[in-house]
Parts: structure tokens; sequence; C-alpha cells
């Protein structure tokens, strides 16, 4: 992946480009902080905005896309099935129901949010009809783990082209960003911030006082460098512009395996193989 700029992208493996870096709205509310957050980021230059049927916020997504004058197709929107949605009838009311909220033609991206026992492959079913009809760009899987996604491919008849995991130094899980590197899975990381707790990780510091940089700005960088895609979230107009302060260095390469080397295999959120919800 080359990186240059804040538009830049990676290209899927049915030929659609994706921004490597974006907006994740998880837990904004509906309305103004949702709104606002959105329409800082497209000023500060992002084009790839990622939301999910369960944040309940897609229509003030669509809302601050429409408000912002950029033309849609230079805006890539990424949004999710639920797991209470899954199944094959079910999911394609859930992704109209996006498609209403969002106030949009297409979507570029829907994802399965989790991967529900006895539902996932019915629904992928449904995602693989979704995308032949030209209303989604790419489709995609979210948590999946290998076993999931060797399962998925066993059955499939077109392959998810992104899966989007908890990914961050704590957890780099790098035997399952293998094999979706080895099976043209682009994968993309979800709370790459770790919920906020990146500023107290004193190497994280250390490291980025060399380059003049804050831990964030580090580890965003080092997503990028380690070909993962990257969504930070944040609805602080201030934080979302530093966010994207990271194309004017490149961290060593000494650097990045001091970074992977801090994998505690630690989840701040739910285990794919062990969820209740």
């Amino acid at each position: 992946m080359k990186i240059t700029d804040l538009q830049g992208q990676v290209i899927l493996h049915n030929g659609v480009k994706m921004p490597y870096f974006g907006l994740g709205v998880f837990k904004m509310q509906e309305g103004t902080e949702v709104e606002d957050a959105v329409k800082a980021a497209l000023e500060s230059g992002y084009r790839s905005i990622d939301t999910a049927a369960v944040y309940r916020n897609e229509a003030g997504v669509g809302k601050a896309i429409r408000e912002s004058n950029i033309p849609r197709e230079e805006i890539f929107v990424t949004t999710k099935l639920w797991n209470s949605d899954q199944g094959y009838e079910s999911a394609f009311t859930a992704f109209e129901k996006s498609l209403q909220a969002l106030g949009t033609e297409y979507i570029d991206l829907y994802l399965i949010h989790w991967p529900v026992k006895g539902k996932y492959l019915d629904s992928w079913r449904a995602l693989e009809e979704i995308y032949k009809s030209g209303k989604v760009k790419a489709i995609g899987v979210s948590n999946f783990l290998q076993h999931h996604l060797e399962d998925l491919l066993g059955h499939c008849t077109v392959k998810p082209m992104v899966n989007q995991i908890e990914y961050h130094p704590y957890l780099t899980q790098p035997k399952l960003i293998e094999f979706c590197m080895k099976n043209d899975i682009h994968p993309e990381a979800w709370s790459p911030l770790m919920q906020g707790h990146i500023m107290e990780v004193k190497i994280l510091n250390d490291i980025g006082a060399r380059y003049g940089k804050s831990a964030v700005q580090v580890v965003l960088r080092w997503d990028l460098q380690n070909n993962v895609i990257t969504l930070p979230k944040s609805s602080n107009p201030e934080r979302i512009k530093s966010n994207t302060e990271i194309f004017d260095f490149e961290l060593s390469a000494e650097d990045m395996q001091i970074i992977n080397k801090l994998n505690q295999g630690f989840r701040f959120g739910a285990d794919p193989d062990n969820f209740s919800f």
C-alpha cells in the first residue's frame, strides 16, 4: 500500500478504490454531534465515513454528506448489517433501511457486523445478491476470525473485500492479518486508538516525541505502514484535524517493530467467538 496523503486509497480485489483513512462514528449521537463531526472530517479532507445500523446515526451521516456539497461519488460510505437483522430475507430489509436512512442511491461498502453463528452464511448470500444488483460497490465482514473466514470462503461465490477488526498495538492479530492478505481480503482497523488508552502507553509517547508527533499520530501512521486501513473515531474538530497530520513523517523499521511487539492479544471490545448481542 503506497501511503501518499489523506485521500490516498487501496484497491480492493474487485477494483473498487477505498480510502485507507476514514472517520468512525461509533457512539456519536444522531443529530448535531454526528453531523458536525462528519462535516468537520470532510472539511479536513477525509473522504471515508464508517457507520452502522446499530449506531443509529446513519441519517445524520447522510445529511452531513449531502450538506457538504462534495460530490457523492467522492465520498466512501460504509455501513453494517446488525446481528438481529442477520439471515437471508432480513438482510435485504435491513440493507434497504440503511440505504433509506443514509438517503443515498448506493452504499460503497456493506459489512456483516459480527459472525452470528448459524446466520452469517445466509446473510452473506443476501450481501452477494445486493452486490450483484449494484446497490453496493463492495461487500465484506467485520470481526471475523480466520475460522469464520475459512467457513465463508468455502461457501461464497463472491469473496469478502474487507475484514474490519479490532486492531491496535495491544491486539495485532498477525496470523489473521496474514490470512486476510493472502486471500485478498483487506484488513481494516476499528478502535485503533484503544478507546483513548493510547496516550497512556509511555513507549508510544516516547516514539512520538522523537518525531514531533503524538502517540495517536504514531499509531495511525503505524496502521497505514502495516497496510491496515484505519478509522479513528472523534467528534472533536481539533482532534479530527490532528489525526490527519500523519503524512509528513515515516516510522522507522525499528520503531515499527517496537510497536508490533506491544501485542498482548488484549481486546477492549468483545471476543468474536464469545459475544452475546
